[in-house]
C-alpha cells in the first residue's frame, strides 16, 4: 500500500500531460477541418457533419457558386476576391447558421449547406433570401464591390443519400448559372445529368 501511493502520485502529472496532449490534438484536428479564409468547414468536416444531419432530419441541400468571381479577381485583385469569399462565408453562416445547419466551403468560390426544413415549400423562400444576401454589394477599401451568385437546392426527407443530394443541388446550381444566375430547385426524382467524376463535363470549381 505504501508503494502504491507514490506510484499514483507520480502518474497524475503523466495523465494530466496526456489529457492536455489529447485536447491539443482535438484542437488541431478541428483547425484542419476549417477553411482558414472563412472559418467554415472544409469538405471532410462538412461531409461528416452533413451526413449525420441528412440521416435523421428532413433537409434542404444547397450548392452555391459565385458568378463573375474570376473577373472580380482579375479586375480588382486577389485581396478583394478573398474579401468576397469571406463575406459570402459570413452570409452563409448568418443566413443558415452552422449551429442549426451545416455550412462548408468546398474550395474556390463554391459553398455548400445542409439545413433542416419542415417541408419542400420552404426551400424557394430560403434560396431567394440567400441569393439576395449573397448578391448585396459590400464595401472593401472604400470601393463598392458586387458579384452575382448561382444557387441550386433540393429537398429530401430524412434518410437520403448525401452524395445524391449534393449532385442534385449541384446540377440545379449549374442550370441557374447557365441561365445567367439566380436559383433553381432540383427535382429529386428526375434523371440526373451526365457527369465526369461526379461533376459536369467542362466545369472546374472556382472559375465562373
Amino acid at each position: 500500500m505504501s508503494s502504491l501511493i507514490p506510484a499514483l502520485a507520480s502518474a497524475v502529472p503523466v495523465a494530466a500531460g496526456w489529457s492536455a496532449h489529447s485536447m491539443w490534438l482535438r484542437r488541431r484536428l478541428e483547425v484542419a477541418r476549417r477553411d482558414p479564409l472563412t472559418g467554415l468547414r472544409t469538405r471532410a468536416g462538412f461531409e461528416s457533419a452533413a451526413a449525420r444531419l441528412v440521416a435523421r432530419r428532413s433537409v434542404a441541400v444547397i450548392f452555391v457558386d459565385l458568378d463573375g468571381f474570376k473577373q472580380l479577381n482579375d479586375r480588382l485583385g486577389h485581396a478583394t476576391g478573398d474579401q468576397a469569399i469571406r463575406v459570402a462565408g459570413t452570409v452563409m453562416t448568418e443566413t443558415i447558421g452552422d449551429g442549426r445547419g451545416v455550412v462548408g466551403r468546398l474550395g474556390g468560390d463554391e459553398f455548400v449547406a445542409v439545413v433542416p426544413l419542415p417541408g419542400s415549400h420552404a426551400l424557394p423562400w430560403l434560396l431567394n433570401g440567400l441569393h439576395e444576401c449573397l448578391t448585396t454589394p459590400f464595401v472593401y477599401q472604400g470601393r463598392s464591390v458586387s458579384h452575382g451568385a448561382s444557387l441550386g437546392g433540393v429537398f429530401a426527407p430524412a434518410g437520403g443519400s448525401l452524395s445524391v443530394l449534393l449532385r442534385r443541388a449541384d446540377e440545379a446550381m449549374y442550370a441557374a448559372k447557365r441561365d445567367g444566375g439566380g436559383w433553381r430547385v432540383a427535382d429529386l426524382d428526375a434523371p440526373h445529368q451526365p457527369t465526369t467524376n461526379g461533376r459536369r463535363p467542362g466545369r472546374t470549381g472556382g472559375v465562373s
